[in-house]
């Protein structure tokens, strides 16, 4: 049974096969979500792809892996094929997963030499199964040494209940293993295409984790990966690179970018990554703003640093112009790294905590109404058009992630934007917040009079 640190230490369940198998399709439906991408062309899965599971009360983690291509030896087919292998071998139950309308093929039989090394059970599943007509043909890959197919179809979902009493009959026992101490932080980890995320998050995980290739859009799926760092539990999410929106064309990249989008809407933290040979486009503004709309935290990653400068430090006439173009997000931190060289990496890790402190962080609230009365003492309030001015009565700190202070004011329809930011300058510089957006509410104080 294995595990990774700041996730249940639940038995594995990892599905394999050739391409086109309908391996993804099989994921989707074990988790009850369509996380995987799946299209009807092969080779779509190239990382490992990790969620939870359950099934009669039985919890499990279902990894979806790449096909399994006959006699890869190198470059991407390589590479996929060590990640299956990889994930066989913290495999507690192995789905290997044959095609009755292509029948057995010689590709399935080197499979099948590869999955019997796995010390796990192995269950074969026969699937495209669409009606009892088609169960016959599932009983050729009897062959294979693995016992009866279960015949399922994971389009249409028939016998998928068979499948998950079968893998429950053989999973082993959960770890007794007690809980993290605080949940993981989840960190994605985003970009244009082929600025080198991958790279990067095989270089903060110090193994070769992420399929990785010279070919923008290699990663289509958000891949999920857990580590820790300086006593922090850490979710690594690499993401498909998000590119124009008239390029999104064909359903794998409009999905891609989907996924994109969704990782940052469930991460706590994002890290921005950028080609430190260019100057930001269109496209990083655009990943900038959805980070900072939907209130995640916020470090800027300036990659391939190595060919820009001779020594891994920060040049500050560099950073001027990511500043100037990301300036809606001045308050992220900028950490100059190298995936190639490793230049950084500590770095950013520690800007990540950081961050992911500032992020979560909470303000008593008596410091908080003692910034704010300092600020208006400084500068005043603004005014309505009939001289009545805006006064502030106190204020809270609502929620985290990010923080969100609520201002009691008499009318808050006095509140200029500008006065808005002057508050979150005065607020920033009292209180580290660095990385992450501070949001600022304002709302009628219950006992203010009307014309006050």
């Amino acid at each position: 049974m294995t595990g990774h640190p700041g996730r249940p230490i639940l038995p594995v369940v990892v599905i394999v096969g050739r391409p086109n198998v309908g391996k993804s399709a099989l994921f989707n439906r074990l988790i009850g979500k369509r996380l995987a991408i799946v299209e009807d062309v092969p080779g779509l899965t190239r990382d490992r792809l990790y969620a939870p599971g359950d099934w009669r009360g039985r919890q499990f983690t279902v990894v979806d892996t790449g096909g399994l291509i006959s006699g890869a030896s190198a470059g991407m087919a390589a590479q996929v094929r060590a990640q299956a292998t990889a994930a066989l071998a913290e495999a507690d139950v192995v789905l290997f997963m044959v095609d009755t309308r292509d029948g057995l093929l010689p590709e399935d039989r080197e499979i099948a030499d590869i999955v019997r090394r796995s010390r796990a059970p192995v269950l074969l599943v026969a699937n495209k199964v669409d009606n009892a007509g088609h169960e016959a043909a599932a009983y050729e890959f009897s062959a294979l040494g693995f016992g009866d197919p279960l015949p399922v179809s994971a389009t249409h979902g028939r016998g998928i209940g068979d499948l998950l009493d079968a893998v429950v009959a053989v999973l082993p026992e959960p770890s007794a293993a007690p809980p993290p101490a605080a949940a993981p932080v989840a960190v994605a980890v985003v970009g244009r295409p082929n600025v080198g995320k991958s790279s990067l998050v095989n270089a903060m995980l110090g193994e070769e984790r992420v399929v990785v290739d010279a070919a923008p859009g290699t990663t289509r799926d958000a891949v999920d990966t857990f580590c820790e760092r300086g006593g922090r539990q850490l979710v690594l999410i690499d993401t498909a690179g998000l590119r124009r929106r008239a390029r999104v064309g064909v359903a794998v990249e409009r999905y891609s970018a989907v996924r994109t989008e969704r990782a940052i809407e469930r991460a706590d933290i994002a890290v921005l990554v950028l080609d430190a040979t260019e100057t930001p486009a269109d496209q990083d503004q655009r990943i900038a703003r959805a980070i900072a709309d939907a209130g995640r935290g916020v470090v800027i990653a300036l990659n391939k640093w190595d060919l820009v400068a001779p020594a891994p430090r920060p040049e500050r006439r560099r950073e001027r112009p990511v500043r100037h173009a990301l300036r809606f997000i001045d308050y992220a931190p900028i950490v100059t790294v190298s995936a190639t060289t490793g230049w950084g990496i500590a770095e950013l890790f520690e800007a990540i905590a950081r961050v992911a402190d500032a992020h979560q962080s909470r303000v008593g609230t008596g410091v908080l109404n003692r910034v704010i009365g300092d600020a208006v003492a400084t500068q005043q309030p603004p005014s309505d058009a009939t001289g009545r001015r805006l006064r502030i009565y106190y204020a809270t700190q609502a929620e985290t992630r990010p923080p969100t202070v609520v201002l009691f004011v008499n009318d808050p329809e006095r509140m200029t934007e500008s006065y808005r930011r002057y508050l979150e300058r005065v607020v920033r510089s009292a209180i580290d917040l660095t990385g992450t957006p501070l949001r600022i509410v304002v709302r009628r104080h219950r006992g203010e009079e009307n014309g006050a």
